[in-house]
């Protein structure tokens, strides 16, 4: 069984060499080419310098070059930093200086956008570009092309094992810059051999890869469909029905999702041939509106969906298995195999069934820290409550901040992110009870509740709301149905139609964008 991350491919390139491993752009790559490209690239890295545990940055969109680079870095004794394609300069420059990048994959044009930042960029030693037919540009470092990476004699990586580090991914930063969080390849093979099982991945699949590298959910479709040998589909999509397109041309059985997707794709037709060979869709990064699990279920009777919960700082936590989405649909399940989810007091003490308390994640799935940032993993990070006592070296669990509850039969059922939680008239209230509300209705497109800070009741509720496609939003229906189902401290005292939410870049809506826009004197003004 592989130990190492890269071994993921190697070992599927061996037993099943002739399975197909990547389709891009309609192209297909089997296991056996994918591990020599893996293989030569990582030749290439050491030929460039990487030394142990030095940090490849990727920026690019999904393309076979993204996925050989990510892979090839941990081959080479590496480990990877994928770059979400949709950041900015500015931001791309402070993960390349944040993390000591060595090397950097991107292609000519992205390359282009960091010219004002490279040169702040001091630990990098190389630049590879994807597009080799192209001249190459001319940069403060050594710049070759993606041919000269593939080319050349081997060179021997150095010993890795599993507790050592493979990649580095950066959080969306809710506040202030992104951190990095470091994975190792145990973390990363333990969740990928964790997920394929509950899912139950076969080398039959073909799994749609919509989400970005950069994120550990989008990250985790690839490693899962390696674990089994199984087909990941690269797509890079502007339109959901684009999700819709690639799913029947390539026959899906495995797709993810974030709410803000999941929402759109809820409001598109299905084609049948998809609805009959969908074994699964998942979704993660947030709850899924029970008005949209309704949706999907009537569109795709034939279809598994698994609601999950996961962090960076654990890759994922737990997972609701389908046959009991009927019985608890607002439940986030309990914890993935592998792994023990416990709710705790603030004293760290365990919390009694039906109590909130802190969501703690023990196990192997566990990360080891924020990179270069001590402070912060020791405000995360901590040993884990409620063990034995007198074990010399404590066992280091992740802290997620989460408030969630446990049900007498271990269900667990998620109240509210620790920042977002609303605490208005000395209530503690969860924006994403206020939002099944309002998309219970059936005519709001994606919802948002805010608190923003208010003189007298420390903050008021603010709803966001985009209205269906071709539709007009009744705000008052909607302070109607929020009056006749919530009480009084829970309905909002503005509600505002807007004609898009921001998103962040792994797809999700950016509240601290939106909590930052409204908390403008002006616009509290405005409220109650």
């Amino acid at each position: 069984m592989s130990a190492l991350l890269h071994e993921l491919i190697s070992q599927s390139a061996e037993s099943t060499p002739n399975a197909e491993a990547l389709v891009y752009q309609k192209q297909a790559l089997p296991y056996s080419s994918l591990a020599q490209l893996l293989d030569r690239a990582a030749g290439g890295f050491l030929r460039l310098g990487l030394g142990r545990q030095d940090r490849v940055a990727v920026y690019l969109d999904k393309r076979p070059e993204t996925v050989v680079s990510m892979f090839a870095a941990t081959a080479a004794g590496g480990a990877f930093v994928p770059v979400n394609p949709l950041l900015k300069p500015e931001q791309v420059g402070h993960i390349l200086r944040d993390c000591n990048a060595r090397i950097l994959v991107t292609s000519p044009e992205r390359l282009q956008l960091l010219r004002e930042e490279l040169p702040t960029c001091h630990d990098l030693r190389a630049i590879v570009i994807t597009a080799s037919s192209q001249p190459l540009p001319r940069t403060a470092c050594p710049c070759i092309g993606w041919d000269e990476l593939l080319s050349g004699p081997d060179a021997a990586p150095p010993r890795t094992i599993d507790s050592d580090m493979a990649a580095i991914l950066y959080t969306s930063g809710s506040t202030g810059k992104p951190k990095g969080v470091v994975l190792s390849h145990r973390n990363m093979v333990a969740g990928a051999k964790s997920v394929a099982s509950y899912l139950e991945n076969r080398a039959s699949d073909r799994i749609l890869t919509v989400l970005p590298f950069s994120f550990d959910y989008g990250l985790s479709q690839l490693t899962t469909a390696f674990c089994r040998g199984a087909c990941a589909v690269l797509l890079n999509y502007l339109m959901p029905r684009d999700v819709l397109v690639a799913a029947e041309r390539e026959r899906i059985s495995g797709l993810a999702a974030v709410p803000p997707l999941w929402i759109q794709l809820a409001q598109l037709d299905w084609p049948e041939r998809i609805t009959s060979q969908l074994r699964y869709i998942t979704n993660s990064g947030g709850a899924m509106p029970g008005a949209v699990v309704m949706s999907l279920r009537a569109k795709l009777p034939k279809t598994k969906i698994f609601l999950m919960y996961g962090l960076t700082e654990a890759f994922r936590s737990t997972y609701l298995p389908p046959e009991e989405l009927d019985r608890r649909p607002d439940s986030i399940g309990k914890a993935i195999p592998n792994a023990e989810v416990m709710v705790v007091r603030a004293d760290g003490s365990p919390a009694a069934p039906g109590e909130a308390g802190e969501l703690v994640h023990r196990g192997a799935l566990v990360a080891m820290g924020y990179w270069n940032d001590p402070e912060k993993t020791a405000e995360r990070f901590r040993p884990a409550p409620c063990l034995l006592p007198g074990i010399p070296l404590p066992e280091i669990a992740v802290w997620s901040g989460d408030t969630v509850r446990m049900d007498d039969e271990g269900f667990l059922y998620f109240i509210a992110r620790k920042d977002d939680m609303i605490k208005t008239s000395g209530y503690r209230v969860s924006p994403t009870e206020i939002e099944e509300v309002i998309y219970s209705t059936g005519v709001v497109g994606e919802a948002v509740a805010l608190g923003i800070p208010h003189p007298t009741l420390g903050q008021a509720i603010v709803l966001l709301a985009t209205p269906c496609a071709n539709q007009t939003l009744d705000e008052e229906f909607l302070l109607a149905e929020c009056k006749r189902r919530l009480p009084a401290f829970m309905v909002p005292a503005v509600i505002k139609t807007m004609d898009s939410l921001p998103r962040n870049p792994n797809g999700k809506i950016d509240r601290k964008k939106l909590a930052g826009e409204f908390a403008n004197p002006f616009i509290q003004d405005t409220l109650p």
